[in-house]
């Protein structure tokens, strides 16, 4: 057997750092291929040589940062021999090792926490999913300690233009890997169930192949509509909906239930608030969906009833019986339906709330001359921003001035 902490014997040649001068290592790989674990165990390496005694870590998030980087299964704490163990301090954000080198946990919601720290050393995770590229940038201007300052970064690829850029650049080394991988670390059957599901799917391909995938030539969305008009919050909205696209199943390789809300903010502008989507069986869709109604204080809820007919409209007033809903039947193809709401992106008319990656993904990798699978994210938000927007003629404000964030601040 061997033993839990000789990274040496357990590692496998790909988690392993590449040899030569570099300033990034970017390890694309799928889920569950080792990237915590390997991440920590660079951290670990580079702190017991002596190498780095000033650390940043950093996640999509606080709390990521906490669960993911220091308290994780496969997290600093859980990798480090007793007497080698850091002591965590959550109140200061600080990880001190017994011979004193230091880290620092940072969200990169919040690019101001790196504008002055210094460091020699930093571990980047899931950089794909960061809202502000600012947060990279001011971390490289706090890397310039010691004689080799280096980052680490473990994402699942996502086609972002920081993930591009670094993955072009000459100072960087690039390791890709698939879940597949990591096989005889992972629970039985769970491989081949992920593979099973999303197997063949563009889905499948980012989060199991680690690739990153470029927008779908026949696409009616590009991932730039979305990065160019995100916004942090919404302002005050002037209605909300919630919109479904059920499916009548939800066994293995059942579609999912689309869920996604939207609203018409007093801007005159449209906003997509949140993305519930997801496999549920109906009583567990329409739990979620008026908990959604509640949460927005949403005008109404409209339901494709294509597949369930008047059983849709039931099984949500089971779980509220006084949500007003909407039923909508499709008498027209997806692609003629989503035209004109993709328009509206294309016109700068409508913006995401944060990072709705999964719908976003979707949006740009459905052709509709081509796809097989039904985009039932998208269906769900071509539902809401049609009776928002389309159906009702609504007047929608002019894009908003070009927005310029510095360090996490907006400046117009």
């Amino acid at each position: 057997m061997r033993a839990p902490f000789d990274w040496r014997r357990l590692a496998r040649p790909d988690q392993q750092p590449p040899s030569g001068a570099w300033r990034t290592w970017l390890i694309l790989a799928g889920r569950g291929w080792g990237k915590t674990r390997t991440g920590a165990e660079w951290v670990r390496a580079l702190v017991a040589s002596g190498r780095a005694r000033r650390v940043a870590l950093v996640a999509r998030t606080a709390a990521d940062v906490r669960d993911v980087i220091v308290e994780g299964e496969s997290g600093i704490l859980a990798i480090s021999p007793p007497h080698e163990r850091p002591t965590w301090e959550p109140s200061r954000r600080r990880l001190t090792w017994p011979n004193g080198s230091i880290a620092t946990t940072y969200s990169a919601e919040e690019p101001d926490q790196l504008r002055g720290p210094q460091h020699d050393a930093a571990w980047c995770d899931e950089l794909a999913a960061w809202r502000y590229p600012e947060a990279w940038d001011q971390l490289q201007m706090g890397l310039r300690l010691g004689d080799d300052p280096r980052v680490v970064v473990t994402t699942t690829p996502r086609p972002t233009e920081l993930v591009r850029a670094l993955a072009a650049s000459p100072t960087t080394r690039v390791t890709r890997g698939r879940t597949l991988d990591n096989a005889r670390n992972l629970a039985p059957g769970v491989v081949e169930a992920l593979t099973a599901r999303y197997g063949n799917t563009r889905l499948g391909r980012q989060e199991l192949d680690g690739e990153i995938l470029d927008d779908a030539p026949g696409a009616l969305w590009r991932l730039a509509m979305f990065d160019a008009s995100r916004v942090d919050t919404a302002p005050t909205m002037r209605r909300v909906v919630v919109a479904i696209d059920p499916a009548m199943t939800a066994h293995e390789g059942s579609d999912e239930t689309g869920i996604v809300v939207a609203g018409l903010g007093l801007d005159g502008r449209a906003y997509v608030l949140e993305d519930l989507s997801g496999v549920y069986p109906a009583e567990q869709w329409a739990r979620r969906a008026v908990e959604a109604y509640r949460r927005h204080r949403a005008d109404r809820i409209v339901a494709e009833v294509n597949q369930g007919g008047d059983l849709v409209a039931s099984v949500l007033r089971a779980v509220d019986r006084a949500v007003p809903v909407a039923q909508v039947r499709a008498t027209r193809g997806k692609a003629l339906r989503a035209e004109p709401v993709a328009a509206l992106y294309e016109q700068g008319r409508v913006s995401h709330v944060g990072l709705l990656a999964r719908l976003e993904d979707q949006c740009v990798s459905w052709d509709p001359a081509s796809a097989a699978r039904s985009p039932d994210r998208l269906d769900a938000l071509v539902w809401a921003l049609t009776d928002l927007v389309i159906d009702r003629a609504a007047p929608l404000a002019s894009p908003p001035p070009t927005l310029v964030r510095s360090a996490g601040r907006a400046v117009w």
